[in-house]
């Protein structure tokens, strides 16, 4: 395999865990009743709407003008994504889906030859594999929570996995 088939091989199946992963998220989204997207156990944890915010605010600020411009844009308010301001099933699905766009259309944009190039999160470099990588760590965390949340929530429950003790 050469490097260049290597390359967009990889951001072939990037992409496809991307979308999976937002799948996933929005499969537990649609058990959840509206007036649950605002719950949380406990002080310290966050609410299914407050985790949207924080995703499609670090997703937004990430991948706008991603091979020119910092990742943590200087008019992002990450302390405010952490409030809970998101109360209506619309402001929810709005928010989410404006951080996969911007996501999205930049990683249509990621060509072959521009995964060893350089971007910069909070003034660190990255190589763009680097970048995608720990955007994936970060997103499947988040997503992996806002799914243990709608479990919590919900008496029943339709598994978005392959169901216990089926092969």
């Amino acid at each position: 395999m050469s490097s260049s088939q290597f390359a967009a091989e990889y951001i072939r199946v990037v992409k496809a865990r991307f979308l999976d992963m937002k799948k996933t998220a929005e499969r537990a989204f649609d058990q959840v009743d509206d007036e649950m997207i605002g719950w949380s156990p406990n002080e310290e944890s966050n609410s299914i709407g407050i985790i949207v915010k924080h995703m499609s605010g670090n997703m937004v600020s990430r991948w706008t003008d991603f091979f020119h411009s910092d990742g943590e844009k200087p008019n992002r308010d990450r302390d405010d994504e952490f409030e809970g301001t998101i109360t209506t099933r619309e402001e929810l699905d709005a928010r989410w889906k404006r951080g996969w766009t911007v996501f999205l259309n930049a990683l249509d944009g990621i060509g072959e030859d521009d995964l060893l190039r350089p971007v910069y999160i909070r003034g660190e470099a990255h190589t763009v594999m680097e970048a995608i990588e720990r955007q994936m760590y970060h997103y499947s965390y988040h997503v992996g929570q806002i799914v243990y949340a709608a479990k919590q929530v919900q008496k029943s429950w339709t598994t978005l996995t392959i169901p216990k003790r089926k092969k």
